[in-house]
């Protein structure tokens, strides 16, 4: 079998397994009592999906809670009903006020569902307060898209942000009842030290708290520990100047697919949300022969937990550090503008907002015409692509190798033969297309380096003198 064969198949194999491990409905095993809600895994079953629409259109809400189904099956639970109330603003109690919140608990109770979703991030007393009132496990769209991570992570940096996001969301939302309130006996009591040693102690929360944040400290140090390969493998590309694309985009866009069609990387690709958390650089050419790498990047959506972004920085840093951004969006999708304007808002707070960028309208094959050329004419610099049938990916590559900057620039110098190392360094980093030894030197027609270029600007032959 080729090498590309393995590679084209090494997605599918990635496909197979993710599917080989599948959550079974109506078998959990976990405690009734939803007071033990923070000492239990999250469970996603039978779920009711509840959302407040406080601005935008009706429209835009009703695809907001279309894009929570979408997550929440993505989880393996089965979603049973969506309720969405219109309000100026969420409830600070209950999220959708008391009555409406009496009303959820009778939905909860008709469908048999065991599991609220949230579109939005609530706080703790919010899921509290729900808790008691629907009796059933409440939680929100941030835990969700947490769990979503949690399960795709496949790499051991991928493991370790996702657990880091898991445990910042985690330590304000810490809660407990009954013995979980208990003290801790302090200093040596237990020992019998007797009047004057004996100290209030830690509560078991404090103790779980504690053990929270160093763990944290300790994934940070191991994120850290684990971006530095890829920064050295960043400075190996800068240094022999080869340019970097990222493709970024909505979660579900195509990216993957785009990366496949344009460098046969045979990475995962699934018609899934979040299919793609672990960066993959390949290498590509533009049509006249210069190399370039791709980054294929985790996906963004509306609302994405800033948890995740702080986490993913080391990963994102593949887009903040790129020449150019291929911005994928689904033409498919019924809001693509609101797509472009979540990736985007998540492109400024990794300090890639400056990056030139190409918006490649994707899923040209199934989209609607009219909203391809709405998004044309919004946005100048666009390509119309489809990676499932490869039409418009020759236009693509030529605005990439367009929008590519200029690296390199031809010289035609004279070197003394004391000069040897400077010849070799043309060699190693330029294209020689000519070389004439002479008797005061050797001389060289390449294309080199802006910056090798501008050491040998005093060895330039005049263009008189050829």
């Amino acid at each position: 079998m080729t090498e590309y064969e393995d590679l084209e198949t090494a997605g599918e194999y990635d496909l197979a397994e993710r599917h080989a491990l599948r959550r079974v409905s109506g078998l959990s095993t976990e405690l009734e009592d939803v007071t033990e809600v923070e000492y239990r895994s999250l469970r996603l079953e039978r779920v009711v999906l509840v959302g407040v629409w406080t601005e935008g259109t009706q429209t835009q809400a009703e695809n907001s809670m279309r894009e929570l189904a979408l997550l929440a099956e993505t989880a393996g639970s089965e979603v049973l009903e969506g309720l969405m109330q219109r309000r100026a603003k969420a409830d600070p109690a209950t999220y959708i006020g008391s009555g409406k919140a009496e009303e959820l608990a009778d939905v909860v109770l008709a469908t048999g569902a065991d599991t609220i979703i949230a579109d939005g991030e609530l706080a703790p007393s919010q899921l509290r307060t729900l808790e008691e009132i629907c009796k059933v496990k409440v939680i929100d769209r941030t835990a969700l898209i947490l769990d979503i991570f949690a399960q795709h992570a496949k790499s051991r940096e991928g493991k370790a942000q996702v657990e880091l996001a898991q445990l910042q969301y985690l330590l304000p939302r810490l809660r407990g009842w009954g013995g979980n309130l208990s003290r801790q006996v302090g200093g040596r009591a237990a020992g019998g030290v007797g009047i004057g040693g004996r100290g209030p102690g830690e509560t078991k929360i404090e103790l779980d708290r504690r053990r929270i944040r160093t763990r944290m400290a300790k994934l940070r140090r191991q994120i850290a520990e684990m971006s530095k390969s890829r920064e050295t493998k960043r400075s190996a590309r800068r240094s022999r100047q080869v340019p970097s694309v990222a493709i970024a985009g909505y979660t579900n866009a195509g990216k993957s697919s785009l990366l496949n069609r344009l460098t046969g990387a045979g990475v995962l690709v699934e018609n899934a949300l979040f299919a793609t958390l672990d960066p993959t650089v390949r290498r590509a050419e533009t049509p006249s022969g210069r190399p370039f790498t791709l980054a294929d990047t985790v996906g963004f959506v509306r609302h994405l937990p800033h948890q995740l972004v702080e986490a993913f920085r080391s990963t994102l840093e593949e887009v903040g550090e790129a020449d150019l951004i291929l911005h994928v969006v689904d033409g498919s999708d019924p809001d693509p503008e609101a797509q472009i304007a979540a990736v985007r808002e998540v492109l400024s707070e990794v300090d890639a907002a400056n990056i030139p960028e190409i918006i490649v309208i994707n899923k040209a094959d199934v989209a609607d015409p009219l909203a391809i050329g709405r998004l044309q004419r919004a946005f100048k610099s666009n390509a119309v692509v489809s990676a499932h049938t490869g039409a418009g990916i020759d236009e693509l590559m030529a605005l990439v190798e367009a929008a590519l900057p200029q690296m390199d620039r031809e010289v035609h110098v004279l070197l003394p033969y004391a000069e040897g190392s400077l010849v070799a360094r043309i060699h190693d980093a330029g294209d020689v297309t000519k070389t004439t030894h002479r008797e005061d030197g050797t001389e060289l027609i390449a294309r080199v380096p802006l910056a090798l270029a501008a050491e040998l600007e005093r060895f330039e032959v005049a263009t008189t003198a050829q």
